[in-house]
């Protein structure tokens, strides 16, 4: 009687896998490099082959890291973001047409943790930052082009002088006993403010100078509540406004609400990552939003009657007013009550 054929392998036969199962394929030529940056030198790691070595982090040194890695033909480069440490190299290997990116250092570290990568050493990250551009594979993002570094370096400086002048105002609302450390904090401030109104002239200058800037930062200070400030930092630290969905935005900025939950519990929504120093502008303006905008204050009445607590309401208004302004650059239509309500 015919039955189920039972199949007999040899010893010291291969094991050859199923057809029907189902396994990644995985070119033999690809490379993944992963790159840890100091200020003093690089960490270098290629996979598979586990080739690693050193170099150092200057201009000379870079140029011959950059012809000895397109040499590889690599599938990705992927470096961790040290505090703008790695802004040279990465821009060094986008000019020859490598594929790098800077990736978040804490989504590295989480994933070294999930896969029990506990010991940290810079070859180790190299190696952790080669084996997350195989099996993560970070999106290749374009590279800004002069104009934008220009800005983007100029609100960076704003953002310290401003530090430095708060600081200083800090140091003399301490009432110093000395007459001549109150004379000098007082010229540190003036100086610092002289500073303060160069670098608003040079951001000023570039936005007009450059016509789509321009364009922009109109349509942007059209709205009730947003200036200067909000309007050049989107444009500098958020220029995928009005090419991105609203949720995409929200979340890329950090104002989109994130679940909580597991079995039955409902944990609170909270906002989390994003970029901070968008965010933090974004607040005051939604601030100011909440008062002088009527959509955004008769949004934030409808929250509060409603029984939400009074950040939960402001959060969801600078949400609300990032979606406003991200259509309205999409668009291109300058500010009108009737059809942002």
């Amino acid at each position: 009687m015919p039955g189920p054929r039972a199949r007999i392998r040899k010893v010291g036969q291969p094991d050859v896998p199923s057809p029907s199962r189902k396994e990644p394929v995985k070119s033999a030529s690809e490379t993944f490099i992963g790159i840890d940056v100091s200020k003093a030198k690089l960490d270098i790691h290629v996979l598979p082959g586990d080739q690693a070595w050193t170099t150092p982090n200057e201009g000379a040194d870079l140029g011959a890291l950059v012809s000895r890695l397109a040499a590889l033909k690599p599938t990705l480069i992927v470096l961790e973001a040290t505090g703008g440490l790695e802004r040279r190299a990465l821009a060094q290997l986008l000019a020859a047409k490598l594929p790098a990116v800077a990736v978040n250092p804490r989504q590295v570290r989480d994933f070294a943790k999930a896969t029990g990568h506990l010991a940290k050493t810079d070859a180790l990250d190299a190696r952790i930052l080669a084996l997350f551009a195989d099996r993560i594979r970070p999106e290749v993002r374009p590279p800004l082009d002069e104009e934008n570094q220009e800005l983007d370096a100029l609100m960076v400086r704003r953002r310290q002088v401003i530090d430095m002048i708060t600081a200083e105002k800090n140091r003399l609302s301490a009432s110093p006993p000395s007459k001549r450390v109150v004379r000098a904090i007082r010229k540190t401030i003036a100086w610092l403010d002289k500073q303060l109104d160069e670098v608003d002239g040079d951001i000023n200058g570039a936005i007009r100078n450059s016509p789509a800037w321009r364009e922009k930062d109109d349509l942007l200070q059209s709205v009730p509540g947003v200036g200067k400030v909000l309007s050049r930092t989107l444009l500098a630290h958020a220029p995928e406004i009005g090419t991105l969905t609203h949720k995409q935005l929200g979340a890329l900025i950090g104002v989109a609400p994130l679940n909580c939950d597991s079995g039955t519990h409902r944990g609170r929504r909270r906002i989390w990552g994003g970029r901070a120093q968008v965010r933090a502008v974004l607040y005051m303006a939604a601030l100011a939003a909440i008062r002088f905008n009527p959509v955004i204050a008769a949004f934030h009445s409808r929250l509060i009657a409603a029984g939400k607590i009074p950040m939960v309401a402001i959060v969801a208004c600078m949400h609300k007013l990032l979606t406003i302004l991200n259509a309205m650059v999409r668009s291109k239509s300058s500010w009108r009550t009737e059809i942002s309500s």
